[in-house]
């Protein structure tokens, strides 16, 4: 939803000062105020609540599950760029390894900056590689920091589910000083729990609810930003922030029968009544960030420096290793079986400058820059006690075969010319390079007009090509995730197992995209744009291959797996193995409009009426084959993965009524239709094939959102609000598609989520 469209904004433009309204390509702008009246803990969460062509993942798997990414337009969270004011936000290390749409993705977790820090944030939605690099082909996340030299705010939030767990408590400080008086710094500090969500079916084997595989994994997170900015002279002004954030999680597992410890006195002794398994997460994150900028001669210019770091330590609880137990009689429960470092330092240098030329009857406002980054990626092997025999139940350890210190260098230059070539007719033209030291060059363009018929009518347009770059995680990271009856691996694409069934080297995903749009007020107070707009993909990055059997432990032995002994007695079907590789091109056709209308009712107040919609499909128009086989890449399972997980729609609209000290909130979400191609794991013909599958049309659903607020006093406010608040769930998976029974939701896809209603009590305070 476009707001503030007086607000100055920084996001697809070079020009210093432009207005939202006058934006050239497609943006909204989220206040923070926007952003609390969701009721939401996380930034991620509430952004999905407001912005139609914004989703997140419906629950997950695993680790993947512990590090909160967002996706634009129904592409993979890779193909949206995070910048944080302006800068580019490092990525997580922690890699979304499980089949989904997710599959791969790194992407910069965004709820690891406090939720306190955060002014504003302005969402471009367009392809926007030629502006700012890899990773901006769906759009860009632009993330605005307090810059108050003033004030001090208070939130705390507490909410649970429909069900009764899910319990949260968040609690959000921030405030800001003056530096003398040439300079300010702001201080924003977040602490956020989360509880478990249990919402599995009874498992087929004990007809209980014991198996919690289906859940919201529990965590707890403590961040702090430091913003600070000082006038070094009139002309020049030195800036710095620093982000910190630490989170500790778990996944639940499969739950594994007291049956299969008859042999094992010492863990039966343990575990008298069987076990789940407890992935867990110890992350620590941070981001520093050093410039100058300032003006000369008319030249604006900026210097700076980033560097940021996130470091993942994954364990298991509740876990055995059989054979260790077997060989030396020893019961380890705990093991450490997987770390994850990613870091990056980029290195900026942006000036502009405004020219008039004669003969020419308009400005012309030339930008331009050069950028370094390094980018470097380590896996870090798994404890001993991880790696002995079959590894550590549920996940194996890393082994030092799979374990490695992986880096690139990326340089880059860009430049940006916007003028008005007549009266109402903008033009911006933007054109960059950029070398990989790994995956070679790239070259990007981008043409965007804008025309203003009048005051009230526009048209705009936009013609670019994009790329992402294949991340070092999706080039060099292996993982073995054995459940009670099934083993899935996935290998480094230039691992030897890899190589020997058909791997080739990444390519960066390339795009090309064209948007075109209008922009109208038909009346006073009535703001609506309407985009229309189409991605075409080449060389998409997922996991192809989809090798099963004997086939599959084989490349796993090569890669050092050690598999649990009597996997050969096991349904070969239920062994599956895969890397990533550049699999097939998509194109994504969509439309995004949206609608602000302002009600006045004099002395009864004012009501801010929105709604947005986005409609969106991909489809497949190319596959890539085997050059080994011959045989396509990706299965039918993995084909609706890239088109039809995402919601083919998104609605939202409502209206927030404002009077003396009362605000009342309404809004309705409806969720499009997802669909996947299922695997069957009920006994028959085509149990665990990876050829046969179902398929499941997650339905549309509808939800209400529903806030009331009142202000205390001046500088006290309550809240009390639910999202979701009549329970809606998604479309329950058919009985012989559930993996041993327990998720009875489809957990691979991005439509509603799992939890049901969330109710939820906030308290404001501001000084």
């Amino acid at each position: 939803m476009d707001g503030g469209s007086e607000a100055i904004v920084v996001t697809g433009t070079r020009e210093i000062g432009k207005k939202a309204r006058d934006s050239i390509a497609p943006l909204d702008i989220v206040s923070r105020k926007q952003i609390a009246a969701t009721g939401q803990g996380t930034l991620r969460d509430a952004l999905s609540l407001i912005l139609p062509s914004l989703t997140t993942p419906t629950a997950g798997f695993d680790a993947g599950a512990m590090t909160d990414t967002i996706s634009l337009r129904g592409l993979n969270p890779n193909e949206t760029l995070v910048l944080v004011d302006g800068k580019r936000r490092h990525t997580t290390a922690n890699i979304y390894s499980n089949p989904g749409p997710q599959q791969g993705s790194t992407a910069p977790d965004i709820d690891m900056i406090p939720m306190a820090a955060i002014d504003h944030v302005e969402v471009l939605r367009d392809g926007a590689s030629a502006q700012y690099g890899s990773d901006a082909v769906a759009g860009v996340v632009n993330i605005i920091l307090k810059k108050q030299a003033r004030g001090f705010h208070a939130q705390n939030i507490t909410g649970i589910t429909s069900e009764g767990d899910g319990y949260q408590q968040g609690v959000y400080l921030d405030g800001g000083a003056g530096l003398g008086n040439r300079g300010f710094v702001h201080v924003s500090g977040d602490f956020v729990h989360q509880d478990h969500t249990y919402r599995s079916a009874p498992d087929n084997r004990t007809g209980t609810y014991q198996n919690n595989i289906l859940s919201q994994p529990e965590q707890t997170r403590e961040s702090v930003a430091i913003n600070a900015g000082y006038d070094i002279t009139d002309d020049i002004q030195a800036y710095a922030m620093g982000t910190y954030a630490h989170r500790a999680a778990q996944s639940y597992q499969n739950y594994r029968l007291a049956s299969s410890l008859r042999a094992y006195p010492e863990y039966q002794a343990i575990y008298p009544w069987g076990y789940s398994p407890l992935e867990t997460l110890n992350e620590n994150d941070y981001e520093l960030k050093a410039g100058v900028k300032g003006v000369f001669h008319g030249w604006h210019w900026d210097v700076s420096s980033v560097y940021g770091r996130d470091y993942d330590d994954i364990g298991l609880i509740n876990s055995v290793n059989l054979s260790l137990n077997r060989a030396t009689g020893r019961t380890p429960t705990s093991f450490d079986v997987q770390g994850f470092n990613n870091q990056q330092w980029t290195n900026d240098f942006d000036f502009s400058r405004k020219f008039t030329f004669s003969g020419w009857p308009q400005s012309v406002n030339v930008a331009g820059g050069a950028s370094y980054r390094y980018e470097g990626y380590s896996v870090g092997t798994g404890s001993p006690d991880s790696l002995y025999g079959s590894g550590s139940d549920a996940l194996a350890g890393t082994n030092p075969g799979n374990a490695g210190n992986y880096s690139r260098d990326v340089t880059a230059g860009y430049v940006d010319i916007a003028t008005t070539l007549a009266k109402g007719l903008q033009l911006d033209l933007a054109g960059r390079y950029e070398h990989y030291t790994d995956v070679g060059n790239t070259e990007n363009g981008k043409v965007s007009l804008r025309y203003d018929i009048t005051k009230r009518i526009a048209l705009r347009g936009t013609i670019s090509n994009g790329f992402h770059a294949p991340t070092l995680a999706q080039k060099y990271y292996s993982a073995l995730n054995i459940s009670p009856t099934a083993a899935r691996g996935l290998i480094g694409a230039g691992s030897p197992g890899a190589l020997a069934n058909g791997s080739s080297g990444l390519k960066p995903e390339r795009s090309t995209n064209a948007e075109g749009g209008f922009i109208v007020e038909p009346i006073r107070n009535l703001h609506v744009t309407t985009d229309v707009y189409q991605i075409n993909m080449r060389d998409r990055i997922m996991p192809g291959g989809n090798i099963s059997g004997a086939t599959a432990i084989n490349a796993m032995e090569q890669n050092g797996f050690a598999l649990p002994s009597d996997i050969g007695s096991w349904n070969q079907s239920a062994i599956t193995a895969n890397w990533f590789a550049n699999v097939a091109s998509t194109r994504t056709q969509g439309i995004d409009i949206t609608a602000t209308y302002l009600t006045r009712l004099g002395p009864y107040g004012r009501i801010d009426w929105d709604a947005a919609i986005n409609l969106n499909r991909t489809r497949l128009s190319h596959q890539t084959t085997n050059p080994l086989t011959g045989a396509p890449l990706l299965n039918a399972s993995a084909v609706a993965y890239l088109t039809t997980a995402y919601p083919r729609s998104k609605i939202i609209f409502g209206g927030r009524w404002t009077h003396a000290k009362w605000t009342i909130g309404l809004h309705e979400i409806r969720w499009g239709q997802t669909t996947n191609q299922l695997t069957y794991y009920a006994p028959g013909p085509n149990q665990f094939s990876t050829t046969h599958f179902l398929e499941y049309q997650n339905k549309p659903k509808w939800t209400t959102n529903l806030d009331v607020s009142y202000r205390v006093t001046p500088r006290w406010t309550a809240t009390i609000g639910g999202n979701n608040i009549f329970s809606a769930y998604p479309t329950r998976v058919p009985d012989g598609n559930r993996y041993l029974g327990a998720p009875q939701y489809y957990m691979s896809t991005s439509q509603l989520g799992i939890n049901g209603g969330y109710y939820y009590f906030r308290v404001n305070y501001d000084l």
